[in-house]
């Protein structure tokens, strides 16, 4: 009996609960509509109270309930999850109502907004450098505010997420054995981003992108490349002494000066074969042209000895008189 009593009581509850949802719905009476959002709002039923939050927006224009109502809207969508709008209504209302005293914790709750709409590090990140952008902003208009106090230590967690981004990115090259694309992503890492918490990383994946980039380098650019990977291995050992990377980096060196040694014996023996070449293609080059000449001796010979003929034969032509002229007798 106890049960059924109970049961019908929490249903005449939820009923009554519901049916003021609805009469506030349809409700014209803006004080009846602003207490029942209210107490939406204080249940935490954000989702009911936003829906009569939008009923009164033009209900309460130019009144003093306004400023409230934006407040309360901007942080029920915010615990509602919707970050992108709550983070436009609180800034609206910084800049609506400077002079409110919660103007500053509107801001404070507009830079949070977007900090909270910030993506994951493998998505777009257009989001991140917003959210950098609004917190870095309350800390320039608010310096000396309590809520200051934890923004520098957002601002980082965003900036990490960007760098680990960018490692990310460019360590999918080097997985790719793309090293020469890898080097200078990773290096383009360091240079945006120079206090990164990731260098050691960044570091040993240089100092291997390097490497394998010279070992397997053509002939020309062998040499400039493993001077660039052992000079580099020299770098860590002084920035990071004794450490992983380090570690790291020495057995680079030694198999880098063992590939070194190989090279000098290879680029040696590669000198010799092509002096060898470039002599016998000087001897090749002589020998043709001793040929050339030869040839253009003979045929200047035979030239001069048709045009001799040919003198000869003008000659005996000039020197033989014209046949007798001949007469005809008159009959």
């Amino acid at each position: 009996m106890k049960k059924y009593i109970l049961g019908i009581f929490t249903v005449a509850v939820l009923s009554s609960c519901v049916s003021k949802q609805e009469r506030a719905m349809k409700s014209a009476d803006k004080n009846f509509i602003l207490k029942a959002a209210n107490d939406n709002f204080a249940k935490k039923k954000w989702k009911n109270a936003l829906a009569l939050y939008d009923r009164l927006a033009n209900l309460v224009a130019g009144t003093d309930d306004f400023p409230n109502v934006g407040f309360n809207t901007a942080y029920a969508n915010y615990y509602d999850k919707n970050y992108k709008l709550a983070g436009h209504q609180f800034k609206n209302f910084a800049v609506s109502f400077p002079k409110d005293p919660r103007a500053e914790e509107a801001a404070y709750m507009s830079a949070l907004c977007y900090y909270e709409g910030s993506m994951d590090y493998n998505l777009d990140q257009s989001t991140t450098q917003s959210a950098i952008n609004e917190l870095q902003d309350f800390l320039n208009n608010y310096p000396n505010s309590e809520r200051s106090k934890n923004i520098n230590t957002l601002i980082d967690e965003l900036s990490y997420k960007l760098e680990f981004k960018a490692y990310e990115n460019a360590r999918q090259y080097f997985k790719m054995a793309e090293y020469k694309a890898a080097n200078v992503a990773l290096e383009n890492v360091l240079e945006d981003f120079p206090s990164t918490k990731l260098r050691p990383q960044i570091y040993d994946y240089i100092v291997k992108s390097r490497y394998e980039l010279a070992s397997k380098s053509v002939y020309d650019l062998k040499d400039e490349r493993i001077e660039s990977a052992l000079a580099f291995t020299r770098q860590i050992e002084k920035e990071m002494p004794n450490t992983e990377v380090a570690k790291t980096a020495l057995d680079i060196r030694q198999k880098l000066e063992k590939e070194k040694k190989d090279f000098v014996v290879v680029k040696k023996q590669t000198e010799e074969r092509i002096a060898a070449l470039t002599e016998r293609q000087k001897k090749l080059e002589a020998q043709n042209a001793d040929k050339a000449k030869t040839e253009q001796q003979v045929k200047d010979q035979i030239d001069a000895e048709k045009k001799a003929m040919q003198i000869q034969r003008d000659s005996a032509a000039l020197s033989t008189p014209p046949p007798a002229a001949t007469f005809k007798i008159q009959r």
